[in-house]
């Protein structure tokens, strides 16, 4: 990022959401930059332009036809006369949050707006944090725009799930502070594009390892930390095959790369899938929770429920990521490490760097499934990577931004000589 201080639009729309932006204008500016706001006409039902204005030292704008004054301590950032210089001469322009609505009229290029006008006139790099009802934010118009964002260059980050304003619970919420300035950063270093033109392969979620017709052994993993690195991954411009076992959540949507999306069910399935696409890839990330063993047979039928014990004999399953290791030629490959380490942490990581090492892995995850507030079927995590010249450990945070910062990691060891991007650690999610 250049010297100078980041200058980020902010552009608020009108959402009940609408209220946390002034917490999101204040944290940008204690990360150093220089914010000015743009708020839609119903933006300032929800929130008053003078909130802005006494956070960040200007005006916020909200008219098309009202002259701009200058951004505090900058004569080029804003014109009195002209909100195009405005446009022109942003480093980003963030829309927190941004409404169906609002992505709908920027995904067909309408200008009838200041924070319209503005989007199509600027050529910075355009990041949007959305938030509604779970029902809109699923709609098929509401994915077609999406998409055709997308091409449009446009990212977003996922809304987080959770209890709603209306009174439903679902993916819709505005995603956190934490994230939406991670990802913010993360376009201001140019971070976005350091994938591009790579195939990375993750998996994600349980396997389930049928018992009969209606029973199976299988795990409490949820698949959120695998969608999040596919997500990761797809933001900073690769193609990425996500091989998922069984999940509840929603399929992530690619807002800069794409994802390729192949389901299975078994242990089997999920390598069988892997194999496909393993010798081509450049990166393969192994988050899924893949069951170690799997009963010696199964019946096509459901077995009757008997007065007596069952004995199940099992049997192992393949190890995905030890047979990658054997396998791995030019691939970056990056296990990740459950451990339950209630009492022994010491152990518990050297039992990580021990499957680093015994699996050929260039990078460990390591994560403390002792933890009850983080990890399997959570919304955030905490991890230690491992790598062969040592550990560093990650506090609590989204799991879209660990994400990331496993991304982060994995680049610098592939390529050491660039400079490592960190993203600086935030308060942990509380």
């Amino acid at each position: 990022m250049k010297s100078s201080p980041a200058r980020i639009l902010l552009g608020v729309s009108g959402g009940i959401a609408a209220y946390k932006a002034a917490e999101l204008a204040r944290r940008l500016i204690e990360r150093g930059a220089r914010v000015r706001v743009i708020l839609t006409r119903n933006a300032c039902r929800f929130i008053s332009p003078l909130t802005f204005a006494a956070l960040t030292g200007s005006p916020a704008l909200t008219r098309l036809f009202t002259a701009a004054a200058p951004m505090a301590g900058s004569d080029d950032f804003a014109s009195s006369v002209e909100h195009i210089r405005l446009a022109q001469s942003a480093d980003l322009l963030l829309i927190a949050p941004a409404t169906a609505n609002l992505m709908a009229r920027l995904a067909h290029g309408l200008a009838d707006d200041l924070l319209t006008t503005v989007y199509l006139a600027t050529p910075a790099p355009v990041l949007l944090a959305p938030a509604m009802n779970s029902q809109m934010w699923r709609h098929p118009a509401t994915r077609e725009n999406l998409e055709r964002l997308r091409r449009h260059r446009v990212e977003w980050i996922e809304p987080e799930s959770g209890e709603l304003a209306c009174g439903m619970v679902g993916p819709g919420r505005l995603p956190s502070m934490e994230a939406i300035i991670a990802r913010a950063w993360a376009r201001l270093e140019g971070r976005a594009a350091d994938l591009a033109g790579q195939t990375v392969l993750i998996t994600a979620g349980p396997t389930r390892e049928p018992i009969d017709a209606a029973r199976f052994i299988s795990n409490r993993s949820s698949g959120r930390m695998g969608y999040s690195l596919a997500q990761a991954a797809a933001e900073r411009g690769a193609h990425v095959v996500l091989i998922s076992g069984p999940v509840v959540i929603d399929s992530p949507v690619a807002s800069h790369g794409e994802i390729e999306l192949i389901r299975v069910t078994t242990a089997a399935e999920m390598a069988a899938a892997a194999w496909s696409v393993y010798e081509h890839c450049d990166m393969a990330v192994l988050a899924a929770a893949v069951a170690d063993f799997r009963p010696a047979t199964a019946s096509t039928e459901k077995l009757p429920k008997l007065a007596h014990d069952w004995e199940l004999k099992l049997e192992p399953t393949i190890d995905i990521l030890a047979e990658m290791g054997r396998r791995k030629r030019h691939q970056f490959l990056v296990g990740f490490a459950a451990e339950w380490a209630a009492g022994d942490e010491t152990s518990a990581r050297a039992r990580a760097r021990a499957k680093l090492r015994a699996k050929n892995a260039d990078l460990m995850v390591y994560n403390n499934i002792s933890r009850t507030d983080i990890g399997f079927d959570q919304e955030s995590n905490a991890i230690v990577l491992i790598d062969p010249e040592g550990e560093r450990a990650l506090p609590r945070a989204s799991k879209l931004e660990i994400a990331h910062a496993i991304l982060d990691a994995a680049q610098a060891r592939r390529f050491p000589a660039r400079t490592p991007i960190i993203i600086p650690a935030e308060t942990p999610i509380r």
